[in-house]
């Protein structure tokens, strides 16, 4: 059966939309992961997702509920313990390797099918159920609904978080509630790459998009474009090679896009500002 003809069954068309679900959540909070320096929350948080789904898998056969409540309680807890930088990135370092431990532990006394453990690390976007499509869909709806009632205050909070909170900006409950969407945006990402590549969709579009525009909006934007190429663009590339895996085509691509954004981006940004400049000067 060829990449065309799979297009046809459920399950690559159920594929296609968790990875378009999964790239506007990511693409859209991967702007603030950057900005606020939490590349190693995402990181930390994805890795204890997997000590959550282990322990679904093991007590209830359901990894993703697992993964969604472990990153839950890990989002509270980083949340808890470590407010400002460099004190968030010792709690998280504390808290993953603890975690990481647990995790091991668990899938030692899973008696299943290895698959199962596997798909937890690198995922299986193949396997998406309706009930799982549905799950995603309410996540999706969830963080746009968050994040378009809080973007304003989160990027003032981000960029400067001392005159936010100067200026009676919540920042430490824009904080919490921050890293609950990126514990829920986590999970789903989870289930396209895995909770080890989980940083190919919520970091990487972000930082090449950032490399084209200094406009939040516009990086925002950009940011969700890439994350969409790359989710399901890797997952037609699956198909249509039939032997690799979606998330080596996903990180793949966006990788690339990140390359062709850090060596293009900045030379249109400069020759954009030499032509306001030349426009101004001739005024």
């Amino acid at each position: 059966m060829t990449g065309a003809l799979y297009l046809s069954q459920p399950f690559a068309q159920h594929a296609l939309i968790a990875g378009a679900l999964v790239a506007v959540t990511c693409g859209l909070i991967g702007p603030f992961v950057v900005t606020r320096g939490m590349a190693f929350a995402v990181h930390g948080t994805s890795e204890l997702a997997f000590t959550g789904a282990a322990a679904g898998l093991l007590v209830d056969n359901n990894p993703i509920g697992g993964a969604l409540v472990g990153a839950l309680v890990v989002a509270m807890v980083i949340g808890a313990l470590g407010v400002r930088e460099r004190e968030r990135d010792s709690a998280i370092g504390v808290i993953l390797a603890f975690g990481l431990g647990m995790g091991v532990l668990l899938l030692g006394y899973y008696r299943g099918f290895a698959t199962a453990a596997t798909n937890i690390l690198f995922g299986n976007i193949f396997g998406v159920s309706n009930d799982q499509l549905l799950a995603l869909v309410g996540i999706g709806v969830g963080v746009v609904l968050v994040m378009s009632f809080v973007y304003r205050p989160l990027l003032f909070a981000s960029v400067d978080a001392d005159v936010a909170a100067a200026r009676g900006v919540p920042v430490r409950l824009l904080g919490f509630v921050f890293l609950v969407v990126l514990a829920l945006t986590v999970t789903a990402a989870a289930q396209v790459v895995g909770t080890l590549l989980v940083l190919s969709l919520a970091i990487t579009p972000a930082a090449a998009a950032q490399r084209w525009t200094p406009n939040p909006l516009r990086v925002t934007a950009l940011s969700i474009v890439f994350a969409l190429v790359a989710a399901d663009g890797g997952i037609l590339a699956s198909l249509a090679s039939t032997t690799v895996k979606p998330s080596v085509f996903v990180t793949s691509i966006s990788f690339g896009i990140y390359l062709v954004s850090r060596l293009l981006g900045p030379r249109l940004t400069r020759r954009s500002r030499r032509a306001v400049a030349d426009t101004v000067a001739s005024a």
